[in-house]
């Protein structure tokens, strides 16, 4: 049976077809579709919804009236209401369904909103960029009616008095279409187990029995998985294994860093498909095949603000301002970094997501992720995005002939001025002290205001190169093992405290310094 062949519930037919209108109307559409649905809900009521939908402008006049919340204050402020069970909170009924969300600092869980409207707008898009699939040339579509190994979290969810809680990805697949379930891989049992390790060897014992065509999942996790199915039954490459794997579908970190490594796995060239997916929403996704960003999902299910990512509007901590400055779609300017905003079908009003983007092409919506807005270093000006991060990894990486699946940086002091403290996961031969030179080298290219710094504030560079198994040992002892955990890309506070604290305790030293 050909995936794209199945038929489709008319609701969803009806909604693939929407007609293609601009961004800015396809946008006001989708606010007063999510006003209408909760303007007699609580927060509704405060934020005069009714008044919004009557004005000329309810873009601008949603932004007057209606505060930017960060995740503490929406919590703190009202969706604690809904994990006791109160209904008709920030969006109509009861929550019965909450992702657990610790992104990639924060240490206890956050308690993200999940109703059965924000699953039918991700259901949709993701049919929408299946059927994308069809504009690509020269792929095995034969594939996409293969297995679909989706290497996630655990599908077990824990039950309160008032709602389940866990990973998005089993709230997915408990709410999955039927037309589905045979695709899926690992199957529900192997999905519903907790211990990692437990399930990626459950993985490989039955990698024999399936006929892979697409593997969906983390960069890190995805390829540790291949290489210890390689490794279990003595392959050259994956594709020994599973010769119709035609498809990479990845999100939630830049693939750049991994690629040199992940294709040393490979027996033939596949097809990377880039998704952003993130437990508050389905945002943006790959619908070209050589695209250099994704588009941005503008005429379902979010509606999206985007903060210009700066002094003015963000403190040297990544902690935006009460009142930021917030455009809407049709006010953005290419190649400028914004966090962005989202309101959606779930009860997020006005949400500050936490990641950054970039336009690279306005007039399609496509977008690339930056980094996160407390991910970021820039101690003395020198401004230092992950993307620049990742960009320099992976040139060193190609240069070098290395993989490096791993890595983060903290800002440290060094006399009266301050440092750069470069920690790699690489498990090749690699001389620290050249692996660090050219790194920097590489962001002195990259980033002017580094440039600039390096010859100043900046003093030192200094690297540590780890293996892969120590950076995972380090998630796995914070609880943040598996495949919906990404590594941080930059350490600041306690979570570098207990970094370091990791290290002394694993006798690890070498730091090799760049003056």
């Amino acid at each position: 049976m050909a995936i794209l062949d199945i038929k489709l519930p008319n609701t969803i037919l009806k909604a693939l077809r929407l007609p293609q209108n601009n961004p800015r109307s396809q946008q006001i559409k989708v606010l007063k579709k999510l006003l209408r649905k909760a303007r007699f809900t609580e927060f509704g009521q405060q934020y005069l919804f009714d008044e919004i939908l009557l004005s000329k402008h309810p873009g601008k006049r949603f932004q007057e009236l209606v505060p930017a919340f960060n995740y503490n204050t929406i919590y703190k402020e009202w969706w604690h209401k809904t994990l006791e069970g109160k209904p008709d909170i920030c969006w109509p009924g009861k929550i019965r369904y909450y992702a657990l969300s610790s992104g990639t600092s924060e240490s206890a869980s956050k308690y993200i909103p999940i109703t059965n409207d924000m699953l039918r707008g991700n259901k949709i898009v993701m049919i929408k960029q299946l059927l994308s699939l069809r504009t690509y040339e020269d792929v095995p579509y034969s594939s996409i009616g293969k297995g679909w190994l989706t290497l996630a979290g655990s599908t077990e969810l824990q039950k309160s008095d008032n709602y389940f809680a866990g990973d998005l990805s089993g709230i997915t697949v408990k709410k999955a279409p039927f037309w589905f379930q045979p695709f899926y891989k690992p199957g529900k049992k192997i999905a519903k187990q907790k211990d990692w390790n437990k399930k990626l060897a459950e993985i490989v014992e039955k990698a024999p029995e399936w006929d892979i065509g697409f593997i969906v999942g983390v960069p890190a996790w995805v390829q540790m998985c291949m290489e210890m199915v390689i490794a279990r039954y003595n392959l050259s490459n994956i594709h020994e294994m599973w010769p119709n794997l035609a498809f990479f579908v990845h999100g939630g970190v830049s693939f750049e860093p991994y690629k040199k490594g992940f294709e040393k796995l490979l027996g033939k060239p596949i097809t990377y498909i880039e998704t952003y997916l993130a437990s508050e929403g389905f945002i943006a996704y790959q619908d070209r095949q050589y695209a250099t960003g994704m588009r941005l999902v503008t005429g379902e299910h979010i509606f999206m603000e985007f903060v210009p990512f700066d002094d003015i509007n963000f403190d040297a901590d990544g902690e935006m301002i009460n009142n930021p400055e917030a455009l809407m779609i049709h006010e953005v300017e290419e190649g400028k970094d914004y966090a962005l905003l989202i309101s959606t079908a779930a009860g997020t009003w006005r949400y500050l997501i936490g990641d950054t983007i970039r336009f690279t092409d306005k007039e399609k919506c496509e977008i690339v992720i930056t980094g996160r807005t407390k991910h970021f270093l820039s101690m003395v000006g020198e401004h230092l995005s992950v993307e620049n991060m990742n960009k320099a990894i992976q040139l060193a990486s190609e240069e070098l002939n290395i993989s490096i699946p791993e890595f983060t940086v903290a800002g440290v002091p060094h006399g009266n001025f301050f440092a750069h403290q470069w920690y790699v996961a690489c498990d090749d031969k690699v001389d620290p002290k050249i692996l660090c030179v050219l790194i920097d080298n590489k962001l002195k290219e990259l980033n002017d205001d580094y440039a600039v710094e390096r010859k100043s504030a900046l003093k030192e560079v200094k690297l540590t190169v780890l293996s892969e198994q120590q950076f995972m040992a380090f998630m796995e002892s914070k609880g943040k093992f598996g495949g919906q955990h990404k590594f941080p890309r930059v350490l600041k506070g306690s979570l570098l405290d207990d970094w370091q604290k990791f290290l002394k305790e694993n006798k690890v030293e070498n730091l090799v310094p760049v003056n």
